[in-house]
């Protein structure tokens, strides 16, 4: 991409990003918020609003004298945002982890907090290896573990794509000692892997489950009575009681785990379990059902 091929500046567009998301889930903007986290001077800070509002938005944010800050107005309509709380969520970790990285930086929001759950230990040259040979179509060379099969094995793999789910990564990859496409969790590999020269054969072109797309058809959990299941349909956003999720074949039982639903079996309580998927035939799995449950289970 060439330098006037993007529109907005990159350090510009994070402000921007900032200021919108800011304004939509906390209701009042001040130029604080953009020099505490950028650690730019309040002149600058205010520039960027009026940018933002004269170039973007001009609609977008109203300025409250009693309040002292920029708010939402009723015609407010996300721009360099999708306008959904996940943004919220990840400028609040964003803010988090720097502010317990470097103390001395006042950067973080009020009255908030993200829950740090532990993630899985990978190493930074096993990240630095596998994207390596991701990004220039190369072969790996990797020794690696798994819970079915806990000594080492050998083999050779052509990854095509790095996945982060949660707290976990995972490349895709085709597999030479299976000959087929599976998945290879980034911390089960027993050392680094060695990005060789050969050049990979197989892409994500050749991936059938990663190029077929299925739609999960997701309803609250039938057990549940039926002022539970609408309870349960209003906190998903459901439309006459199903919530559909399009996504990767290759990605469609980590998805139904992230969403506490497994593929072979309920939970007993269903005030745990909620959601119930109602086509799990057609999502296609059919051989490969197991091996999906066991790579989302981590035994693979």
């Amino acid at each position: 991409m060439k330098k006037t091929d993007w529109p907005i500046r990159w350090d510009l567009l994070l402000r921007y990003r900032l200021i919108e998301t800011i304004a939509l889930w906390e209701g009042r903007l001040t130029t604080n918020h953009i020099c505490h986290s950028f650690g730019i001077g309040r002149q600058q800070a205010s520039k960027d609003i009026n940018t933002y509002l004269r170039e973007l938005a001009p609609d977008n944010l109203e300025y409250d004298r009693h309040l002292k800050g920029y708010v939402p107005s009723d015609q407010f309509r996300p721009v360099v945002t999708h306008g959904t709380v996940n943004e919220y969520f990840d400028l609040l970790a964003r803010q988090q982890t720097l502010s317990s990285t470097f103390e001395s930086l006042n950067i973080t929001l009020p009255e908030s907090t993200i829950l740090q759950v532990p993630g899985r230990v990978i190493e930074p040259e096993t990240m630095r290896a596998v994207i390596y040979a991701t990004r220039h179509g190369r072969q790996l060379k990797a020794s690696y573990l798994s819970l079915s099969r806990p000594e080492p094995v050998e083999s050779f793999l052509e990854p095509h794509t790095v996945v982060c789910i949660g707290n976990s990564w995972h490349v895709r990859a085709w597999c030479h000692a299976n000959r087929e496409f599976r998945d290879f969790a980034l911390h089960r590999f027993v050392r680094p892997p060695e990005a060789l020269r050969q050049r990979a054969k197989q892409s994500s072109q050749q991936d059938e489950d990663w190029n077929r797309e299925v739609t999960m058809d997701l309803v609250p959990d039938q057990r549940l009575s039926e002022a539970q299941q609408q309870i349960i349909a209003r906190d998903y956003g459901m439309e006459h009681g199903h919530l559909h999720i399009r996504t990767r074949a290759a990605l469609a039982a980590y998805t139904l785990s992230a969403l506490g639903i497994t593929l072979d079996s309920q939970h007993p309580d269903p005030l745990v379990q909620q959601l119930e998927l109602v086509n799990p035939d057609q999502l296609g799995f059919g051989s490969r059902r197991e091996r999906a449950l066991k790579a989302v289970a981590g035994l693979s």
